[in-house]
């Protein structure tokens, strides 16, 4: 068989720029040329059937945001640079689902409905510290009790007006479970008019990015639990401390979502995160499909995904190497061979999407269903 490991990239990148020698390229300029194509240029410019695979990660009850994580375990580790892009048909607990990159579309369908309501306390003009439970559904909740109303994360704000006629606001950053990164029930409140999501800098910024705290469970018992500014998502009990006192006789407001958690039905792709509507009630399978991004080769022995891309790896090396040295003609006259190995690759591809139909609103209606092909027997959203 043909040797297509990195070693033998290397071999042939060597020989198309006539860069035998450590001295003319060393061994760890030649791996980053190689990488940077392979990583980065090869998937935008080539979308090949065998990059797309499927993807799966889980909800968590009652979280409906998802990003990229530091936790090695998760499935979401490092996502927005592993995967490169998403695409449909999507199965949340394999039911067929409504996917959207569009959020007009999205909370359109789902919109946030934010309840504002007073916490039933008023300023005095020295107390700045409140303590209560969120009543959404307006109900005399039993003594000894607990309501579970599901706040929607990152929506909680209490404001006020100070005695100076200024605005108080504070809001919510979901405290985070410190060995998994997954939000908790509970909320950090901070002072949201002193404090914004860009990053800290001692000049521009010096109040820093918005707070997040990582605690070990149990958390509310946690050394470190901000006793004196939280809010429990699931029960809306909550403390809040104002930086300065409320005005006398003004009153305190609660901005909240309040959510019904259930089997979710949609799922949202924006800015890197994953939005899923409704708010589940419980872990929940959702798969994808995404295009990867191919592997590093570090190893002299590592192999491209299929043996065959080698010889495209090389050509396209060299072809970084000749513009870094601005020698247009040695790269004018290997393109000929570049685009016939890119033909070549391309081949599997177009060989295996040309006998698949494309998609219609007939050809669903004429799947076959449970009592016999025909029409109306399609799949669908549901």
């Amino acid at each position: 068989m043909a040797d297509s490991t990195l070693l033998a990239i290397k071999h042939k990148v060597r020989l198309l720029t006539r860069s035998l020698s450590e001295a003319q390229l060393s061994d760890i300029q030649l791996t980053q040329y190689i990488n940077t194509y392979v990583q980065y240029d090869f998937p935008e410019t080539l979308r090949l059937f065998n990059l797309k695979t499927t993807f799966t990660f889980y909800t968590l009850p009652f979280i409906d945001t998802y990003s990229t994580t530091t936790n090695p375990a998760s499935p979401l580790y490092n996502f927005t640079n592993k995967y490169i892009t998403t695409d449909s048909p999507i199965y949340i607990a394999c039911y067929n689902s409504l996917f959207s990159q569009s959020r007009e579309q999205f909370y359109g369908i789902y919109p946030i409905v934010n309840s504002i309501a007073s916490i039933g306390l008023t300023g005095n003009g020295t107390t700045q510290q409140f303590s209560g439970v969120i009543n959404s559904q307006q109900a005399q909740v039993p003594p000894n009790s607990n309501q579970l109303i599901t706040l929607l994360q990152n929506n909680v704000l209490f404001s006020s007006i100070d005695i100076n006629n200024n605005g108080l606001a504070m809001a919510d950053s979901p405290i985070l479970d410190i060995i998994t990164g997954n939000p908790t029930n509970f909320g950090l409140l901070y002072n949201a008019l002193t404090t914004n999501d860009q990053p800290f800098n001692p000049i521009t910024n010096p109040n820093g990015p918005i707070p997040v705290l990582s605690l070990s469970a149990p958390y509310k018992s946690a050394v470190g639990f901000p006793s004196t500014n939280y809010i429990n998502y699931l029960t809306g009990e909550f403390v809040v401390t104002f930086p300065t006192a409320p005005q006398n006789g003004v009153l305190i407001d609660s901005q909240t979502v309040p959510t019904n958690p259930s089997l979710p039905q949609a799922l949202l792709f924006f800015d890197g995160e994953f939005v899923v509507r409704p708010v589940p009630d419980q872990s929940y399978r959702i798969d994808m499909e995404v295009f990867v991004q191919p592997a590093e080769l570090l190893q002299n022995g590592d192999v491209p995904e299929l043996n065959e891309w080698w010889q495209l790896i090389a050509f396209n090396t060299a072809k970084k190497i000749f513009e870094d040295r601005m020698d247009y003609e040695s790269l004018n006259m290997m393109m000929p061979s570049l685009k016939e190995q890119e033909r070549l690759v391309l081949r599997r591809t177009i060989v295996q999407q040309t006998r698949e139909r494309t998609a219609t609103i007939y050809s669903e209606q004429s799947a076959t269903g449970a009592y016999g092909p025909g029409w109306y027997q399609g799949g669908g959203q549901f």
